[in-house]
């Protein structure tokens, strides 16, 4: 799964790396501990041009009857995606990009503190994931664009820090990911090639959503 990452390039940044024109809400700080429920940079294509947006992370179903109706949707998996109801729709006709430098995942041992790992590109190049979009709207309440990062099973390697991880998306691949280069995207659904993705221990500090700043990353001894 993806639970929490990082993203420190700012608005232009972002906006140049998808040839995007962005929104004037996108948050541009750096962030090294991104949590559920806040807003996300997310790119999206239509009508000719693709944007940069902000939105919630936490997938809304059209039917919830407010944004915490039900379970919070951070992940969509990638073997059911098409099937599942609430994501459906918008594995068909809404599919995103999120931005980030590198994600969080955590081993856990019986008894013992979960030990935190960052994961990032060996390359050192931004992670772009896949995700999908929706915008949910109720009588009563704001409307709102909400987002939720698609993940796949663990490559070799990966998969002896957790058994998933976030969809992983190559430039070249991101046309038919956002429907520009027309139907295929399920192929593109699987693990980051072998040597993508690096990882290294971080500290502990980073088990609580309030901590931030750029130490979250730094290595420690594993």
């Amino acid at each position: 799964m993806c639970g929490r990452f990082a993203i420190t390039l700012p608005v232009d940044a972002m906006a140049r790396l998808f040839e995007a024109v962005p929104g004037n809400d996108v948050p541009g700080e750096a962030r090294y501990n991104v949590c559920p429920t806040t807003p996300v940079a997310v790119c999206t294509a239509g009508d000719g041009e693709r944007r940069l947006r902000a939105m919630r992370w936490g997938f809304v179903p059209h039917w919830y009857k407010t944004p915490t109706d039900g379970p919070l949707l951070i992940n969509a998996r990638s073997e059911t995606i098409a099937e599942k109801p609430a994501f459906r729709a918008a594995c068909r006709e809404r599919r995103c990009l999120i931005p980030a430098d590198g994600f969080y995942e955590w081993t856990r041992a019986e008894g013992q503190v979960p030990l935190p790992w960052y994961i990032h590109r060996a390359d050192g190049a931004p992670l772009v994931f896949g995700g999908i979009w929706q915008e949910w709207e109720r009588e009563g309440h704001d409307r709102i664009a909400t987002c939720a990062v698609v993940t796949c099973a663990a490559g070799p390697g990966m998969d002896a820090i957790h058994d998933r991880e976030p969809l992983v998306l190559e430039p070249a691949d991101w046309p038919l990911w956002l429907g520009e280069a027309g139907h295929g995207a399920a192929r593109l659904m699987k693990a980051a090639a072998p040597g993508v993705l690096a990882w290294h221990r971080v500290g502990t500090e980073v088990n609580s959503n309030r901590a931030s700043g750029p130490q979250l990353i730094a290595p420690v001894a594993a």
